[in-house]
């Protein structure tokens, strides 16, 4: 007689379950850290290039920053048509062309710096930017099987990981990648486009060979619509709009990005402005990348332990201090222009990562990809929008006046946290859908 199975074999099943899928998410954040370290060599590069490249062609800051706020725009555009795709198709095919895009945009901008042609410049800078937010993308990649007390510990790591690529992409691309420019008998701002075509597709080669099986897939979140009963576009923005644990978690990823962007995209001018050489812009801006990404996973594990609310507030502190250093720092100074970006970056990578955490907490798995690629479209939007005008707003009042609102601006995530912590109960009880 077949004996049906006992207590302790019945409680075996979703253990071994749990276990491959503890083993697939492993693998899954191995193959993406190893992704993503490519990734930001080639995103971070380019952009690191963008305004000064801009500003060789045209003599305009203005214009300098259009083509800066290019990647912002370009990340934006592409953020929730990413989303959307990947809650049909999977992780894998959306990163695998969503990086092979960036690498098609990086050509046009090494051909704008060859050719001297400004608007190719923009275009280029618009798909470097899908790549941008590919590599965003990725963090919730890594967190679609993550346990609940391991999620933002997981987006940490991620982060983390594009740091390797993200710290180095600009010192390699202003230094050694333009000298081969150079030695080439190209333009040395080139040589960071070309970097940019040999790391992105890197990437995307690795994502699409070894990205299986796919996360979303295993967790369950994978939409398989027709086109006529897909959801529509504006569902996810009310989804936000009607959740308040939502509504706070992006308000942190775009307070950080509109300050992070505006100030960043204008420094380099500054810093020119005050005769220092491309490799000093370029090392300034490796250490302002430390600090969006090389705490990350201790900001993930604080946020697992004492919950992302906290440490908005926290974000939204380092950010105004960094902003205030920032339009304290003459043209010539590299040392608060050094330490301002730092704690600039800092305080997004504080915001980012408790406000990703906190976003996918607040929804279901079934509603969790449109909805993060929604939050994505609002946080990357708002920087774009900021980098656009940062370069209008130097012309008319100067860097100071720039950097001095943008930290003032940040003072909102404070206030913001701080009326949801008083008004939330204290135990930590998942909040509604919707």
């Amino acid at each position: 007689m077949y004996d049906s199975p006992g207590v302790d074999d019945a409680e075996l099943i979703p253990k071994v379950h749990m276990s491959h899928t503890a083993t697939i998410q492993r693998r899954t954040v191995r193959i993406l850290m190893a992704s993503v370290i490519p990734a930001g060599v080639g995103t971070s590069g380019g952009y690191a290039a963008a305004a000064v490249l801009a500003k060789d062609l045209t003599s305009s800051s203005a214009l300098a920053g259009v083509a800066a706020a290019g990647y912002g725009i370009g990340s934006a555009l592409a953020t929730l048509p990413l989303a959307r795709f990947m809650s049909r198709h999977g992780r894998r095919p959306g990163l695998f062309r969503g990086w092979l895009v960036a690498a098609s945009g990086a050509v046009v901008a090494a051909i704008a710096a060859v050719a001297g042609i400004y608007p190719l410049l923009v275009l280029g800078t618009l798909g470097l930017g899908v790549g941008n937010a590919t590599t965003l993308s990725a963090r919730y990649a890594g967190s679609d099987l993550a346990t609940d007390d391991a999620r933002a510990r997981t987006i940490g790591f991620l982060i983390w990981a594009s740091a390797f690529g993200s710290v180095f992409g600009p010192t390699l691309g202003l230094g050694p990648a333009g000298r081969v420019a150079t030695w080439l008998g190209i333009p040395e701002l080139a040589g960071p486009y070309l970097l940019s075509v040999l790391v992105l597709t890197t990437a995307a080669l690795l994502v699409n060979h070894l990205l299986r099986p796919d996360p979303l897939d295993v967790a369950g979140g994978m939409q398989h619509q027709s086109r006529a009963t897909r959801p529509p576009v504006g569902r996810a923005f009310r989804l936000i709009r009607g959740n308040s644990g939502a509504r706070l978690a992006v308000l942190a990823m775009l307070v950080g990005q509109v300050v992070m962007v505006a100030v960043m995209t204008m420094t380099p001018l500054h810093m020119k402005d005050g005769n220092q050489s491309l490799q000093i812009i370029g090392l300034m801006i490796s250490f302002h990348i430390i600090g969006m990404y090389f705490f990350a996973p201790v900001v993930g594990w604080m946020v697992d332990r004492v919950g992302p609310r906290p440490l908005i507030i926290v974000a939204g502190t380092i950010l105004f201090v960094g902003g205030e250093i920032a339009a304290r720092t003459n043209p010539a100074d590299r040392a608060g222009a050094f330490w301002g970006l730092f704690l600039i970056g800092l305080g997004w990578s504080f915001g980012l990562v408790a406000g990703s955490s906190l976003l996918t907490s607040s929804v279901s798995v079934a509603e969790r990809v449109e909805v993060q690629g929604a939050a994505d479209l609002i946080m990357v939007g708002s920087g774009a929008t900021a980098g656009l005008l940062s370069g209008m707003i130097v012309d008319f009042s100067g860097y100071r006046s720039l950097s001095h609102w943008a930290g003032v601006g940040a003072l909102v995530l404070v206030v913001a946290a701080a009326v949801h912590v008083a008004r939330r109960p204290s135990r930590r009880v998942p909040e509604p859908v919707g």
